[in-house]
């Protein structure tokens, strides 16, 4: 089988590998759709390193049809879609045992610890059916769009994070893919005002067409002023901060009202650092979280949004690719110019 094999920073090698060896546990997927993730653009240029093997095969967001099946494997057949929840906990440690499963201190992970999807086959391991990580994709669904179930599961636990609910004003820093489904869950859930603040004209056109109620280019307008001047005076209810650049966390801190919430949604370089202003956390009583990851219960929410059509992401699909043209398709995610690229292997 073909598989993208990374060897190291900007070093992803196509090769032509045995499909793998199954075992009585487990499944053998044949990968339909394997979305780009802005972490495993991280970690080809280097900027990601824990937890990451050299060589492996990258790539969590999947999809797929059952190929083969373990001789003691129940409740799934061979030409089911699938889709796969990659965050595997291990359920005894302290953060699992506190429904933070998806912090687990000792998690494992598709494209991580086992190989990915980039690639015609993976190994599904037993533990994955055994856990309940594996979903049936619903009716009229596509692999593509059920590849998306994990990024907005994983936006689903920040939105939770944040306790985003009806009538709050969010505003949304950066659109990339990230961002836009913050826009469109922060709508489903009954945010009437989003503001989204994007420098790429693409990104801002999009969040326009997802109707944002404001979208501001920072570039060219003060952005603290212009949600001050819409909110006449009352400020944000949430922030997010879907760009992983620290400069932008104070100014972000601003836009929050008393008692406001600021979710740190993006991952930063390692041993980054950020200069922050103490006394609006201090004075103003405002709350700064993360989100890592998503719970299965989180993934398996976000499979139902998308196949009862309450969260259309159709339109985030910019760019598709087969496995031949990975490394044009992760030029595409680094320069911009896609929204949600998806590897078809």
């Amino acid at each position: 089988m073909l598989a993208a094999v990374f060897r190291g920073p900007n070093r992803m090698e196509l090769e032509e590998v045995a499909v793998p060896q199954i075992g009585k546990e487990d499944l053998i997927i044949r990968v339909k759709a394997c979305a780009i993730c802005g972490t495993d653009l991280r970690i080809y240029t280097g900027q990601k390193t824990k937890g990451v093997r050299t060589p492996s095969v990258l790539g969590h967001e999947i999809a797929g049809q059952v190929e083969d099946i373990g001789e003691n494997v129940q409740g799934f057949k061979k030409g089911d879609r699938v889709a796969i929840a990659p965050v595997l906990p291990c359920g005894n440690c302290r953060y699992c045992k506190n429904n933070q499963e998806n912090a687990c201190l000792n998690r494992k992970g598709l494209g991580y610890q086992y190989n990915g999807g980039f690639a015609e086959y993976l190994k599904l391991p037993g533990e994955y059916l055994s856990k309940g990580n594996l979903f049936i994709i619903p009716e009229g669904i596509s692999y593509q769009e059920a590849c998306l179930a994990e990024p907005l599961g994983c936006v689903y636990n920040g939105n939770e994070r944040s306790r985003i609910t009806i009538n709050d004003t969010v505003v949304i820093i950066g659109a990339g893919p990230i961002g836009l489904m913050h826009l469109l869950l922060s709508k489903a859930k009954g945010s009437t005002a989003i503001i989204v603040s994007e420098t790429l004209p693409a990104r801002r056109q999009m969040a326009k067409k997802l109707r944002a109620n404001l979208v501001v280019n920072p570039a060219e307008e003060d952005l603290v002023k212009t949600v001050l001047e819409y909110t006449d005076g009352k400020r944000a209810d949430v922030v997010i901060l879907s760009i992983g650049i620290t400069s932008l966390i104070d100014p972000a801190l601003r836009l929050l009202k008393k008692g406001g919430i600021l979710n740190l949604f993006a991952g930063f370089p390692k041993e980054s650092e950020a200069v922050i202003s103490p006394n609006i956390i201090h004075y103003d009583e405002v709350w700064v979280t993360g989100a890592t990851a998503c719970t299965r219960s989180q993934y398996e929410k976000s499979l139902d949004l998308i196949s009862r059509r309450k969260i259309d992401l159709k339109p985030l699909i910019s760019h598709t690719y087969p496995l031949a043209k990975i490394e044009e398709a992760f030029a595409t995610v680094a320069n911009g110019a896609g929204i949600k690229v998806i590897i078809k292997p």
